[in-house]
């Protein structure tokens, strides 16, 4: 019974960890590395979504609405993607404190 089971559990872990292409890794494209931002450029940008915020919306037509959201999304995302901050989540902030804990 022992042996069945050790086979078994062999046959499982050698399919589990089996290498496979992903069809992701043949491309030679690089993906472009982000240039952090500068505090310029940030508040640059963090003064233009206040001008939208602060804008008379109710005479723009819809189009121009619509601009204007497409336009505080991509400044949302660069100002997200400039941060360049390292980020920890609470599992890995829980998991670090334990191991602290039991080795000193």
């Amino acid at each position: 019974m022992k042996k069945t089971t050790f086979c078994l559990m062999v046959a499982c872990l050698s399919l589990t960890f089996q290498p496979l292409q992903s069809s992701a890794a043949t491309t030679s494209e690089k993906p472009p590395k982000s240039i952090p931002m500068t505090p310029a450029e940030a508040n640059t940008l963090t003064l233009r979504l206040n001008e939208i915020n602060t804008l008379d919306k109710s005479s723009l037509t819809h189009s121009q609405k619509k601009e204007l959201r497409g336009e505080v999304k991509t400044i949302e995302k660069q100002l997200r993607a400039g941060g360049g901050g390292v980020y920890i989540s609470v599992g890995a902030i829980i998991i670090i404190l334990l191991l602290l804990i039991i080795l000193l």
